[in-house]
C-alpha cells in the first residue's frame, strides 16, 4: 500500500494532471477510482477532517446535476445529510483528493499537492 492516495477521476483533466505530477515526482500513489468505488459516509467525513474543512459543503461540487436535483443548496440540511448525499452520488465530491502522511489537499491546482509530499 502506498503512502500516497489519490481519489481519482480519469475523465477529469485536473485529476489526470495531478496524477501525472505525482508520478513525475517519483510517487506511485494508490489510485482510488472513487466513482467506481465510492467512499463510505465515514470515509468522506474523515476526508473532510483531513482536508481541514469546517463543513461538508467545502468538499461538494455544486455545479453537478445531483446537487441541484437533490436540493443540496438548502441551508437547513445537516452535515450528515450532505455527507450521505456525497456517498450516494460520488460525482458530488470535489476532485482530485490526495492524502499523504503530511496531510490532504485537493489538486486544484495540481501543484498544490507538492506541499504535502515528503
Amino acid at each position: 500500500m502506498s503512502d500516497v492516495v489519490i481519489y481519482h477521476n480519469p475523465r477529469c483533466s485536473k485529476s489526470r494532471q495531478t496524477l501525472q505530477l505525482l508520478q513525475e515526482h517519483g510517487v506511485q500513489p494508490e489510485i482510488i477510482l472513487y466513482l467506481d468505488t465510492p467512499p463510505t459516509a465515514e470515509k468522506i467525513e474523515a476526508l473532510i477532517n483531513q482536508l481541514g474543512f469546517s463543513t461538508a459543503r467545502e468538499l461538494m461540487r455544486k455545479g453537478e446535476s445531483e446537487y441541484k436535483e437533490n436540493q443540496l443548496a438548502n441551508p437547513d440540511l445537516m452535515e450528515q445529510q450532505l455527507i450521505s448525499a456525497m456517498a450516494q452520488y460520488p460525482r458530488l465530491i470535489e476532485r482530485p483528493i490526495v492524502v499523504t502522511k503530511q496531510g490532504a489537499t485537493i489538486g486544484r491546482p495540481p501543484e498544490s499537492v507538492l506541499e504535502i509530499l515528503a
